[in-house]
């Protein structure tokens, strides 16, 4: 290509960085430059690009006062000249926009972000392509890197007494979700499904292990009452959205310069198209993986519906066919996760989650038995099962402790968290943990965060670091209770704990929507744009910093580590787990924690 030779110039009193940022690209692809200074009236610039013989011109206007005048006479000036025929005149600056360049006569016009690489392609005379390595978003196993060893070793000796107790207890039992889990793996084949076959085996065990409700969607077809199948119409504006939107699509990073952590964003507004649109803005804006939020309700129904539903309420019904759907509207580098950690359907949703490679699942037993509902008893039974499934298929889950959104102190959530951790290890699973960054009644309490929300989050990366050498995943979402109604105040704090797990270095977090706990009805698209936005420039503005805990943090991290380890020598020297959480030694009654009712009695001996 032969050098071109271009003239920069600022149509500003100061305002020239820009340029000198473009002028630095042009010089490195083998183009000559000339950089006037700022502030010369037009004829001068004019008279420079004749001396100079310049093929382009590139001018800059920052300052928004007088724009269109100013430009408007420089472009007359220079066809009065005969230069304008000659020259390709570019505008570039914060008060320019494409249209308003073409409408005063230049060849083109570059606004706010503009790169380098765009103004060089103006210059060479070739179409600017934006960059396709945008489009290729690597996923990675964040469990990869760890060892899973111990590094408490007393801590390490009771969960293995623990553990052990623990499959012992459950060898002999089952449930009707294992049973339906169990056709589900067995009968129901995702393949032969996609293409409309038959599942007469499936469907003649699968009702009779179901709720009322479900059962009563297979023998009758009568359906939830918040729910509906969409029709054919919105089923082909669907398609079309998908298809129109993945042209266009690329997926940009929130890291900058980070290599961790990942950004995870929930969805789950009832209605899968919203899901998807939600999803698709959510790529669009930087996430690295979204979560199915499912509705509570589902927590407590026997059994899955099937067919493309949507409902009317929060929460997003877990059907295959719905999976499917948004399964097929994700790009190839987004991570997805299918929750199921707290109800009645955990181990058919790992299989569900299996078949329909997801990346990523949830499942925490102290928490669906303390903090959802479930019966300590049949969460039990279901979360080892829950587990067996993960391990089969691969899938890493995390162990969310939510149960201290309860009132459930930390150490206690974090002793229930790494039982069902080194169940996971037993079984042959990737656990990850999740402590939660959040403002939580045990701190409100305590007074931990009246001077920051820094400390106290420290200490529980640290006593976790200690304990095992494993991935950590803060959630669910990172800073709940510190978010109001104002959506800047919401995406800020999102964005400083999200800032303050990079320091820390963990693997992934997970974020709401500036609007999501305050909302009163669908969760808007703008919202999340907000968080994202925020959280992708925390990273920028802290890049690679670290984090010195204070005296404070570390002082509180090794009393959560020594807490732990009390509260586990109870729970072993109970000698029953499911005891233990109907005594309350991981979560009592006092602390705001209730073992659960939903499926109390269901489990049976085999």
């Amino acid at each position: 290509m032969t050098p071109r030779t271009i003239l920069l110039a600022p149509i500003d009193p100061v305002h020239d960085v820009g340029l000198k940022m473009i002028r630095r690209g042009l010089k490195e692809a083998g183009h000559n430059t000339i950089l006037l200074p700022p502030d010369l009236p037009p004829e001068e610039i004019i008279q420079e690009i004749i001396n100079k013989r310049a093929d382009t011109v590139l001018l800059s206007r920052t300052l928004g006062y007088g724009v269109a005048e100013i430009l408007a006479r420089f472009v007359d000036l220079a066809d009065a000249l005969g230069v304008r025929e000659r020259v390709k005149l570019g505008i570039g600056g914060m008060a320019i926009r494409p249209e308003l360049a073409a409408e005063l006569g230049f060849d083109a016009g570059f606004g706010p972000g503009t790169t380098v690489e765009e103004a060089l392609a103006f210059v060479e005379d070739r179409e600017y392509v934006p960059e396709q390595g945008k489009r290729d978003k690597q996923k990675r196993d964040l469990t990869a890197s760890y060892t899973y060893a111990y590094g408490n070793s007393v801590i390490a000796e009771l969960l293995g007494q623990i553990t052990g107790g623990i499959l012992a207890w459950v060898q002999n039992k089952t449930s009707p979700g294992v049973l339906r889990a169990r056709a589900r793996e067995e009968l129901w084949d995702v393949r032969r499904w996609r293409g409309y076959g038959k599942m007469t085996e499936f469907l003649k065990e699968y009702p009779g292990l179901c709720g009322e409700m479900t059962r009563n969607f297979y023998l009758k077809g009568i359906m939830h009452p918040k729910t509906r199948r969409f029709t054919r119409e919105e089923v082909a504006a669907l398609e079309n959205y998908v298809s129109k939107t993945k042209e266009r699509m690329t997926v940009p990073g929130l890291q900058h310069s980070l290599k961790k952590p990942m950004v995870f964003n929930q969805y789950g507004t009832g209605c899968p198209f919203m899901d998807t649109g939600h999803i698709k803005v959510s790529e669009a804006w930087g996430a690295d993986g979204v979560i199915h939020f499912d509705p509570s309700w589902g927590a407590r129904t026997e059994g899955f519906m099937d067919g493309f539903l949507t409902h009317q309420e929060d929460g997003t019904v877990i059907t295959p066919a719905n999976l499917n759907r948004i399964k097929q509207s994700l790009e190839p580098g987004t991570l997805w996760q299918i929750r199921a950690h707290r109800g009645l359907n955990t181990p058919e949703t790992a299989v569900l989650a299996g078949k329909f490679q997801a990346d990523f699942t949830k499942i925490n037993i102290c928490y669906g038995a303390l903090g959802a509902g479930t019966d300590p008893a049949r969460m039990t039974v279901d979360g080892v099962a829950a587990i067996k499934y993960a391990a089969k298929y691969g899938l890493p889950f995390d162990i969310v402790t939510n149960e201290e959104l309860c009132g459930v102190p930390a150490h206690k959530a974090f002793a229930g968290m790494l039982i069902s951790c080194a169940l996971g290890l037993r079984l042959g699973g990737k656990p990850v943990l999740q402590p939660l960054f959040c403002y939580s009644p045990e701190v409100m309490v305590e007074g931990w965060m009246k001077d920051n929300y820094v400390d106290f989050n420290v200490a529980k990366v640290l006593a976790l670091r200690r304990i095992i050498d494993a991935p950590l995943w803060p959630g669910a979402p990172i800073g709940f209770l510190t978010h109001t109604e104002d959506r800047i105040q919401s995406s800020a704090s999102t964005a400083y704990h999200a800032s303050l797990a990079a320091m820390l270095g963990v693997d992934a977090v997970t974020i709401a929507s500036s609007d999501e706990a305050y909302s009163g009805g669908p969760i808007s698209a703008p919202s999340k744009v907000d968080t994202l936005r925020a959280v992708g420039e925390g990273f920028r503005f802290f890049g690679n910093m670290k984090l010195e805990p204070s005296p404070q943090a570390l002082e509180w991290s090794w009393q959560i580590e020594e807490d732990i380890a009390k509260v586990l020598r109870q729970v072993s020297e109970r000698g029953d787990f499911v005891g233990a959480l109907y005594d309350g030694i991981l979560g009592s009654r006092e602390d705001g924690a209730y073992p659960g009712r939903n499926g109390k009695d269901t489990v049976m001996n085999v």
